[in-house]
């Protein structure tokens, strides 16, 4: 089988993970704005956040099965289609066409998102840690540029409308460029993806590392969804609070590429997890507590301790697997179950925030999640691997 050669994977790896973010962080900039234009209540922006979290967490098993049925390139391809479909739709002037553009955006991702890790395993198994941190950066980097330019856009085209239809164009050369290149597919190493996911439950790792992507997931997703939200209930402006949160995600950029690197240094990862969840923490509780003046800091630190948690996150997905079949079932169901847990943190501060405007309940939300992640970690990144085994279909060995 052809394998696609190491500058244009990077390529289109980068352009398909610039796409998987964009959907989510531009729409928290413009909240405000959109709230008040169709006449929102809080909870209902909350539902507005929380939903595309929710369809992540549906749709990720499925890819694993579309995978198995139409080829992981052809299902890379659909996703990618019905992202740039959802963006156009949720464009619209209609509250309903909002909500389900933003569904379905949630669901494209998932599927997407579950896809790209076992798709970088079965090219460079070699370097899947390193090319897992360069898909993570590329991440960062469509979140920052979304939760940037969202305002900007919007007021030089004078339509919140207009500034979440651009990002459709993204999308549109991502999917021409995999088109073109994408490699043939693999039966023989993705056909028994759906056969070996419902058997990865029953090991205690795979269900700490689905966990732990859930918690730090659940501070990701109340970052994009909520960050400038609440950076404008403490008296910033809307700009400033939007650039601050893409400050935050450009951070993440550094860390995310060399989180692997940093991983692989010791005997296991629980150090350097320990290590981004604790710059997460100051980061994330300065914002919402902590002396303004320091807010930028505030808003590196929090990136630095994201996008290195994410990216250690996803390295697990493939450092704890001995190959693509079962780095693509634990990743379907990491990202599939872990999302879903995720939804539950934007939603809860859009409740919070329905009954209380005091953002030091807020912020003890985010310390019980850290805490959660914390204890997570420390399971999930212990020196262990995912085998097959003929009798369970999977088991844990020393790794």
């Amino acid at each position: 089988m052809r394998r696609m050669p190491v500058p244009l994977f990077l390529l289109v790896l980068i352009l398909v993970a610039l796409n998987l973010r964009p959907a989510l962080s531009s729409l928290a900039p413009l909240l405000d704005r959109i709230t008040q234009d169709l006449g929102l209540s809080t909870l209902a922006a909350g539902l507005l956040t929380t939903l595309p979290v929710v369809c992540l967490g549906l749709f990720a098993p499925l890819a694993p099965r579309l995978a198995n049925r139409l080829g992981a390139e052809r299902t890379l391809s659909l996703a990618l289609l019905m992202l740039g479909f959802a963006l156009w739709l949720r464009a619209s002037d209609l509250t309903v066409l909002l909500y389900l553009g933003t569904l379905l955006c949630g669901g494209s991702i998932g599927v997407a998102g579950t896809l790209l890790p076992a798709i970088v395993k079965r090219e460079h198994p070699e370097r899947a840690d390193l090319f897992t941190g360069v898909y993570t950066m590329a991440l960062c980097l469509g979140a920052a540029l979304a939760a940037g330019l969202s305002v900007p856009l919007a007021n030089l085209l004078d339509s919140w409308q207009a500034s979440l239809t651009c990002w459709v164009l993204l999308v549109v050369v991502a999917l021409s460029v995999w088109r073109i290149s994408m490699p043939h597919p693999w039966p023989e190493q993705t056909s028994t993806a759906h056969n070996t996911a419902p058997r990865l439950w029953h090991l205690p790792l795979a269900r700490h590392i689905t966990l732990f992507m859930g918690c730090q997931s659940s501070l990701a997703y109340i970052v994009f969804g909520w960050l400038p939200f609440l950076l404008q209930q403490r008296g910033l402006g809307e700009v400033e609070a939007g650039w601050l949160m893409a400050a935050s995600v450009m951070s993440q950029v550094l860390t995310a590429l060399l989180a692997p690197v940093i991983g692989r240094m010791g005997r296991d990862q629980r150090p350097a997890i320990l290590l981004l969840l604790t710059c997460t923490a100051i980061g994330l509780l300065g914002l919402m507590i902590g002396p303004l003046s320091l807010r930028w800091v505030f808003a590196v630190l929090l990136g630095f301790g994201q996008g290195g948690s994410f990216s250690m996150a996803l390295t697990l997905l493939v450092l704890r697997t001995a190959d693509a079949r079962l780095a693509g079932a634990l990743s379907g169901m990491a990202q599939g179950t872990g999302y879903m847990l995720a939804a539950l943190g934007p939603l809860a501060v859009g409740i919070l925030l329905q009954v209380t405007d005091d953002l030091r309940v807020i912020a003890a939300l985010f310390a019980l999640i850290l805490l959660a992640a914390a204890i997570l970690g420390l399971k999930a990144g212990r020196r262990l691997r995912i085998q097959a085994h003929p009798t369970t279909g999977a088991e844990v060995v020393e790794g």
